[in-house]
């Protein structure tokens, strides 16, 4: 057994390291709050479009970025902990860590949208739910935070523990796309072309234009200022 095998292909890589940075970023602006809460909306809404694209590529993308082969790992539980798990891609555990994280997001994202801080920010489709709904769902929002962060500090332990112990360059995978061939069965991820990548990201980024257009329609308009009478 030796030589490597295609594992990630690169839109996937590039979903990755955007998710992971707009993510980092939209906690740490919303932790700071006052000025940043603008940019904190706009993240967001990056998300968002980060999301869709990665709901839209677990059917087109290529092997292992298949919601088919994501699903199929999390019913390999037995085999992984008695170390028979042969397969590429993310193992069991990994596996359920990705499908925890894209839900929690989405939670994060589709509460946020709908938020606000009776301050400095107000999610695009606030106007659709009552204003006790929008403020149940912004306490939602900001008490998730919490449990979003335990599983990046679980993700990041995990990382280190396969690098550092197991040997296994998770990071270097995710970066070149290759990874060493660990079992003969393990073949080339196949799949995932550029139009279809391009496809992807279109509707992802149409996903925020209608966000933030039926925003601008459920926004009042200002109230018209009555004109001073100078005598």
């Amino acid at each position: 057994m030796s030589g490597h095998i295609k594992l990630w292909d690169a839109p996937l890589r590039l979903f990755h390291w955007l998710f992971a940075g707009a993510v980092i970023a939209a906690i740490v602006t919303g932790w700071i709050g006052g000025n940043l809460m603008l940019w904190h909306g706009r993240l967001g809404l990056l998300v968002l479009g980060l999301l869709v694209f990665r709901l839209i590529w677990g059917f087109v993308g290529s092997t292992y970025a298949c919601w088919s082969r994501i699903f199929a790992a999390t019913f390999g539980v037995k085999d992984y902990l008695q170390g028979n798990w042969r397969e590429a891609g993310h193992n069991p555990l990994g596996a359920f860590s990705v499908l925890a994280m894209l839900l929690l997001v989405s939670f994060q994202v589709a509460s946020g949208l709908m938020a606000t801080d009776d301050i400095a920010f107000q999610g695009p489709l606030y106007a659709l739910v009552s204003s006790e709904t929008g403020s149940a769902l912004s306490g939602l929002h900001r008490q998730a935070k919490w449990l979003l962060l335990v599983l990046i500090g679980t993700h990041l332990a995990a990382i280190l523990y396969y690098t550092l112990v197991m040997r296994r360059p998770l990071v270097r995978a995710m970066i070149a796309g290759r990874a060493e061939r660990e079992h003969p069965t393990q073949q080339d991820a196949r799949g995932g072309a550029l139009p279809t990548a391009v496809l992807a990201i279109a509707l992802g980024a149409a996903c925020v234009w209608g966000v933030q257009a039926v925003g601008d329609w459920l926004r009042p308009e200002p109230a018209a200022v009555a004109p001073s009478l100078d005598w």
